[in-house]
């Protein structure tokens, strides 16, 4: 089992862009795992974490609802944003700048073959990240992804998470609002779920900028020890 994760920060990037690269990585992993069984080898798996921050755009899950997106394309173009329909799980979400987006790209076979585990630990990590800057992050029951003050009027989203998997192998992720601005939320029902907030860290901490590098340390520090992973590469 290959527990080494390949860390690479690709900044500012188009999302399709972005996706098509994560689509190359995963098809990567998929054939030495196919050739594996086919040949009866043991080749390792290579794993990968992207760190991105995309231009504005909007995107809605395989299980997503497209009058979920209240803005016609006209208005998309006039607000600088684009809109694509994704093959991970969940609604719709955004993504923009102020945002940091992680794409686990990882065979989990190398790690334990459990999604509701994997997600959880995804949760798990953002959870701790924020409890560094002195915020309560919580599940919310049927709610994939992280929320302050669950169970009260002012319950609000800070993370959003969808992921696909086939044959063991992830890619998609989480968005984590750092540094984002709130009102391009304001276009969609985001995740799908009505009434409910989204909110972001530098809003929590009442700041004008979070050290976005310093945000991502944290997150890696407790990827590395939820998943008993080494980070080769770097931020």
């Amino acid at each position: 089992m290959n527990k080494r994760i390949e860390l690479q920060d690709l900044g500012l990037k188009d999302y399709k862009q972005t996706w098509d690269y994560q689509e190359l990585l995963f098809k990567s992993i998929l054939d030495v795992k196919i050739n594996n069984r086919r040949e009866d080898t043991q080749i390792d798996t290579n794993n990968y974490f992207l760190f991105v921050e995309h231009p504005h755009v909007y995107t809605l899950g395989k299980s997503g609802d497209v009058s979920n997106m209240l803005l016609s394309e006209q208005q998309l173009a006039e607000k600088g944003a684009t809109f694509y329909k994704i093959n991970r799980g969940g609604d719709i979400t955004y993504h923009g700048p102020g945002q940091i987006v992680g794409y686990p790209i990882l065979d989990l076979d190398n790690f334990f073959t459990d999604i509701h585990k994997y997600l959880r630990f995804l949760e798990e990590m953002i959870i701790l990240t924020l409890a560094d800057y002195g915020l309560k992050g919580e599940r919310s029951d049927g709610e994939t992804g992280v929320w302050l003050d669950v169970g009260t009027p002012f319950a609000r989203k800070i993370c959003a998470m969808g992921v696909r998997a086939s044959r063991w192998v992830t890619m998609h992720g989480f968005a984590l609002n750092v540094n984002a601005n709130l009102g391009y939320f304001d276009n969609i029902i985001p995740c799908g779920i009505r009434g409910k907030a989204v909110t972001s860290l530098h809003v929590e901490l009442g700041v004008t900028q979070v050290n976005e590098a310093e945000v991502k340390e944290k997150m890696i520090k407790y990827f590395s020890e939820l998943f008993e992973a080494e980070f080769f590469g770097g931020l």
